[in-house]
């Protein structure tokens, strides 16, 4: 009796801890998901949003950048592999052999984008402009790596909204739409990574912007 009871207790903290930590894991992802958005920013529509139809799986991110967004909007529209960087861990993704390289200035060769143009994440993994308004917003959307189509759609947004004539807030929304069953396997992960990458790209747009002000 008293090794069945052992066992009895063993099992129940063993459950206990596996539902604390999918709770804690739970919640670990639902912060990372939203991380620095407020309730309407993470809930209500961005620019990119049209792109697709519904989203099986989105982020939005947020910072609050202490200039205006005439000041913020030049690093958004130099952004990309083999123009400005992402201003993130260039020396981790660089490990990948991405070779990125972010820029501590505004290069006024890389301003003019447009509509059209591509944007690349990395070699082959290219990015469309789909939707751009100067100091307003830009839209990246994108299916494949190298031509071959992958199992999601992925929308991805830059938002700028003033709040004062000297405050901005810049808002990041990551959107993916499955289309197969291998999609969420690939997604959850990445997302991961993606909010690391994207906290770090944030902080890096936010003191560059405040540096030049």
């Amino acid at each position: 009796m008293a090794k069945a009871a052992r066992t009895f207790k063993n099992l129940t903290f063993l459950a206990i801890g596996s539902i604390a930590g999918a709770v804690a894991l739970g919640g670990l992802r639902a912060w990372s998901l939203r991380w620095g958005a407020d309730p309407l920013e993470e809930g209500g529509y961005l620019p990119g949003d049209e792109a697709m139809a519904y989203a099986d799986h989105q982020s939005t991110r947020a910072i609050t950048i202490r200039t205006a967004p005439s000041r913020v909007w030049p690093w958004i529209a130099q952004i990309g592999t083999g123009r400005a960087g992402f201003y993130s861990y260039d020396w981790l993704e660089n490990l990948c052999g991405l070779d990125i390289h972010s820029a501590d200035k505004i290069v006024p060769d890389l301003q003019g984008i447009a509509v059209g143009d591509t944007v690349s994440l990395a070699k082959g993994v290219d990015l469309q402009v789909a939707e751009l308004e100067p100091e307003s917003h830009l839209v990246l959307t994108g299916t494949g790596v190298d031509d071959k189509k992958m199992p999601f759609e992925f929308s991805w947004a830059f938002v700028l909204h003033q709040q004062a004539p000297a405050r901005t807030r810049l808002i990041v929304r990551e959107r993916y739409r499955y289309l197969g069953p291998l999609a969420a396997a690939i997604v959850e992960p990445v997302s991961l990574v993606s909010f690391l990458m994207s906290q770090r790209m944030l902080t890096g747009i936010k003191a560059r912007a405040e540096a030049t002000d």
